[in-house]
């Protein structure tokens, strides 16, 4: 059966299930669009993308595998012409410089309806740039100073991550215990909860969950 040469046929990437079901029931009520594939992780949206060539790829930043900015670079290998759309809880500057850099054609919160959502599929496949109003009230303030690195630090403003700390961040990110952590670097585990308790008071977060996504976005 010939395609439409008006359908958008779409891929989507994210790693929950529910997330995906939603976001396919509300795609269901967007004319003229067609979901072709979805993925529960990066590696698989790349895959996707290179096997089904769709009009636009809504991709979440945080994914196993490859995270959403991983899959921008290397969509944009060999497919320069796809449309690729953040879709993400992550609403701050640090993470929209990163997709917006790594060729992204929008940015829209996971926060957004299902009118909202049709319509920016239809804009970006038009040529438009598609952000959230979320989005585009954080676009609208005053610059902060992002994460920078080196090869031996991460700084933000006065806060700044030794060498040392990257590695058990690296670490508590590829999921090994204080103890596995310590084995490998030759050090206690009682140091290795102290670097833990350090980085969670360095980089602002309460839990485990806020390491591991601050070092799968921000660490090589």
């Amino acid at each position: 059966m010939a395609r439409s040469t008006d359908e958008i046929q779409v891929v989507f990437a994210d790693d929950h299930q529910v997330t995906r079901l939603g976001l396919r029931a509300m795609m269901g009520s967007c004319p003229n669009v067609t979901v072709v594939g979805e993925a529960p992780d990066g590696k698989q949206a790349v895959e996707l993308v290179r096997e089904l060539a769709p009009d636009l790829l809504l991709v979440d930043i945080l994914m196993p595998e490859k995270t959403g900015i991983e899959v921008l670079y290397e969509v944009r290998e060999f497919n320069r012409d796809i449309r690729i759309v953040m879709l993400t809880s992550l609403e701050d500057k640090l993470h929209l410089t990163k997709a917006m850099n790594a060729g992204a054609n929008g940015y829209l919160s996971k926060e957004v309806g299902p009118q909202e959502l049709c319509e920016a599929i239809s804009a970006v496949v038009r040529g438009d740039r598609v952000f959230s109003s979320t989005i585009l009230e954080l676009m609208s303030r005053p610059d902060s100073i992002p994460y920078v690195s080196d090869m031996t630090t991460y700084a933000m403003s006065n806060v700044y991550l030794s060498a040392r700390e990257q590695e058990v961040l690296t670490l508590i990110a590829e999921g090994l215990t204080s103890r596995e952590i310590a084995d490998k670097l030759f050090i206690s585990p009682r140091t290795v909860e102290t670097h833990r308790k350090n980085l969670m008071t360095k980089l602002h977060v309460k839990n485990m969950a806020g390491l591991v996504k601050f070092a799968l976005i921000n660490l090589p």
